[in-house]
């Protein structure tokens, strides 16, 4: 049996891979650590919470002293490490608490794990540390880091730390980079249930700039899927690119967005541009195909057919949620997006 601990499992893609791992690795114990910020939600892990081998710990991932004491109580074979701050627009407002929680604590976590004999390490990235690219081309494994936001620069930094704890102390780290996620549980300030949710109340949508930003979509399942191969299978010091092969301009996933809902283009509005914007991202995940022998099952219609039927259904999970994005960004906001 393993001990598994998952940091940010509360969160939209933490809670999604706790469920997986749970379907898929029954015997397994594993223990979600996250601190419940405004967009962790306990509800999203809810199926799992009465089995003896989960265990829920509300703690920060910069607090060394909790994350001493937990490791401590129980030793952990392996640390999957979701959490993070991952909404741009909040980085560009309010910078100092991702550098904190991207860079203080992802160092705190693998320090703690280095002294406790963690044997497994998996650091879970974003494509945006790549910055942004041309109408041609691929992100790889090999590409320069060249953040554009203070996100990016965030997660960026987290992940020269991963990379430094491998090299410096032989600290078994493992680095994935994904492309933009979607599905189940997504908070509703990301740009797909922002879009779902409301057209669903038959409200404009708004769109950044022309709308033509180029995302590579990947569903939250096959995500955890790859993240399951690089855990059993990816050699330590390894970075790999997890993508979706499904490229999509933002004005093309909105309207398809309102074409399965049955809902008129005409809420669409555009909005002044983020500060930033990157234009384009594209992930080669080759490396992980050819490695490790992960495929993504779904293409971009059949997942975002899923996830619009999904967000329909479940008005009870989101539903408060969006109360409390409407509170606390009065205007309508453009986001897109499916970080950690």
């Amino acid at each position: 049996m393993t001990t598994l601990l998952v940091t940010g499992g509360a969160g939209f893609i933490g809670s999604n891979f706790v469920l997986y791992w749970m379907s898929r690795h029954p015997k397994d114990r594993l223990i979600n650590y996250d601190l419940l910020t405004y967009a962790g939600n306990p509800e999203s892990a809810a199926s799992v919470a009465h089995l003896p081998n989960y265990r829920f710990v509300k703690g920060d991932v910069a607090d060394s002293r909790a994350l001493r004491k937990l490791l401590a109580e129980e030793p952990v074979d392996a640390v999957v490490h979701f959490a993070a701050e991952s909404h741009v627009d909040r980085s560009i407002s309010e910078p100092e608490a991702f550098v904190r929680t991207n860079v203080l604590g992802t160092q705190t976590l693998l320090e703690t794990a280095r002294q406790h004999g963690v044997r497994r390490f998996v650091h879970v990235s974003t494509d945006e540390v790549y910055g942004s690219l041309g109408e041609t081309g691929l992100f790889t494994e090999h590409t320069p880091l060249a953040p554009n936001s203070p996100y990016a620069a965030s997660k960026a930094g987290s992940d020269l730390l991963a990379r430094a704890y491998f090299e410096t102390y032989g600290f078994p780290v493992i680095i994935t980079r994904c492309s933009n996620n979607y599905g189940p549980y997504q908070y509703p300030e990301k740009l797909i249930p922002m879009v779902i949710t409301r057209a669903l109340g038959n409200r404009e949508v708004p769109v950044y700039g022309d709308g033509l930003n180029v995302r590579d979509w990947l569903h939250v399942e096959d995500h955890c899927a790859a993240i399951e191969r690089v855990l059993e299978q990816g050699v330590p010091g390894q970075v790999y690119n997890v993508g979706g092969n499904n490229e999509r301009t933002n004005i093309e996933i909105v309207k398809s967005i309102l074409a399965e809902l049955g809902k008129p283009e005409s809420l669409i509005r555009y909005v002044a541009d983020r500060l930033g914007h990157d234009r384009r991202y594209a992930m080669d995940a080759s490396k992980l195909r050819r490695e490790l022998g992960w495929q993504p099952r779904y293409s971009a219609q059949e997942g975002l057919k899923r996830t619009v039927a999904w967000y329909a259904g479940r008005k009870d999970w989101w539903g408060p949620l969006l109360e409390t994005t409407g509170r606390q960004n009065p205007k309508p906001q453009a986001p897109e997006g499916g970080g950690v």
